[in-house]
């Protein structure tokens, strides 16, 4: 089944238009190969494709200005972060008066493609994504996406035991290989066991200091840890809103598991019985709805805050849109209501409107600026 996934070839149309360079990134095996190639069969001049895990392509790109100079039309070069010195190349290319596109495909962050950010200034496009969301798939599959997550060979699967293995065996790859081929050197096992005592943190605030007592390592480490796994889409650190106020704001990050069915996989948990039992099914439900807010509001990671004072007002999302600032709270329960701390937010902040998003299928009201709505109807927010 291949799913197709028209939003997102409509978005790298419209950059490729405007940009030379344009870079796709997101986590390994989250389906930028297949996007691109969707692309391909769409783009009405020639389409040439390099992959850097290919010893053949990687031959030919031993000289790379040689390898590209003449090539017209759409040029797709995949896994890019394994050759960074691509980038002063297609710096050079990029300002040429051609009508060659480049479109590369990372499986890492700018910041740690950093020659991309250096050479490529004002050529570039950076563009994220992600495994399937609401948005690309039936809405009456809404469950399954949570349980086994966006990557498409989980999502895909054709049993629960298939979609566990294939995430176990993700994990595995990812220490093991993925993090080595980007240059750094840390052991799996010490980054594994960071990585699973991280998922009890999806959606509370990181104390580095707690976290690193607990594994016998310096808060550095625990940071730099907690770093490479933003780095590479594992993880958001959702930072906190700051602003002009005698009140005491929380200052650390808020973390979540970008991937639920990662997140599911480090639990051990297999199947839906699994997950209904575990203590942190409402934070699941909740980091899964929160990522799938961020992205139908196209949100930047830059773009996306949490806001919360010690005295317990909070709101899980803050973002500014056309000048204004609007706040999303996420409610695993059947039936939200208007409470202190959502009335405190919209005073304390001035918050254009409030959302409240839950489990549900009605949306309605709270008040004039605070509705309740379901993730389904989160795509539809007008901002």
């Amino acid at each position: 089944m291949n799913i197709q996934r028209t939003p997102a070839i409509a978005l790298l149309k419209e950059r490729l238009k405007n940009n030379p360079v344009v870079a796709l990134l997101g986590p390994r095996q989250c389906g930028k190969t297949t996007l691109s190639k969707q692309l391909s069969s769409q783009w009405n001049s020639p389409v040439t494709f390099f992959d850097c895990e290919n010893p053949r392509d990687l031959q030919r790109l031993q000289d790379p200005l040689l390898a590209l100079e003449d090539i017209k039309g759409l040029v797709i070069i995949d896994e890019v972060q394994r050759r960074p010195e691509l980038f002063s190349v297609l710096r050079v290319l990029a300002d040429r008066p051609a009508k060659t596109k480049y479109l590369i495909l990372g499986s890492a962050s700018r910041d740690l493609i950093r020659q991309g950010s250096e050479s490529l200034a004002g050529r570039i496009s950076y563009l994220e994504m992600g495994g399937f969301s609401l948005n690309e798939i039936a809405g009456t599959q809404e469950e399954r996406l949570w349980m086994r997550g966006g990557f498409p060979k989980s999502f895909l699967a054709l049993t629960e035991q298939a979609s566990y293995q294939w995430r176990q065996d993700f994990i595995a790859t990812f220490l093991e290989r993925d993090i080595p081929q980007l240059g750094l050197n840390i052991p799996a096992k010490s980054l594994g066991r960071f990585w699973t005592m991280l998922a009890h943190y999806h959606g509370q605030i990181f104390n580095a200091s707690e976290i690193g007592r607990s594994l016998a390592v310096s808060d550095h480490t625990a940071q730099r840890y907690l770093d490479l796994l933003s780095g590479t889409f594992m993880v958001r650190q959702l930072q906190p809103w700051r602003y002009n106020t005698k009140k005491r704001l929380v200052k650390r990050p808020k973390i979540y598991f970008r991937d639920t069915g990662i997140l599911h996989a480090l639990f051990f948990l297999e199947d839906k019985k699994d997950i209904l039992s575990h203590p942190k099914l409402g934070a699941s439900w909740e980091g899964f709805a929160l990522e799938e807010v961020i992205r139908s509001a196209q949100l930047r990671e830059e773009e996306a805050f949490f806001w919360g004072v010690h005295t317990g007002g909070e709101v899980d999302l803050v973002f500014n849109k056309n000048g204004k600032l609007f706040g999303v709270e996420v409610k695993y329960i059947q039936a939200p209501a208007l409470t202190p701390s959502m009335r405190f937010a919209m005073q304390e902040l001035s918050l254009k409107h409030l959302w409240v998003v839950y489990p549900g299928k009605e949306s309605y009201p709270l008040s004039r600026n605070v509705t309740v709505v379901s993730l389904a109807d989160t795509k539809n927010l007008k901002f």
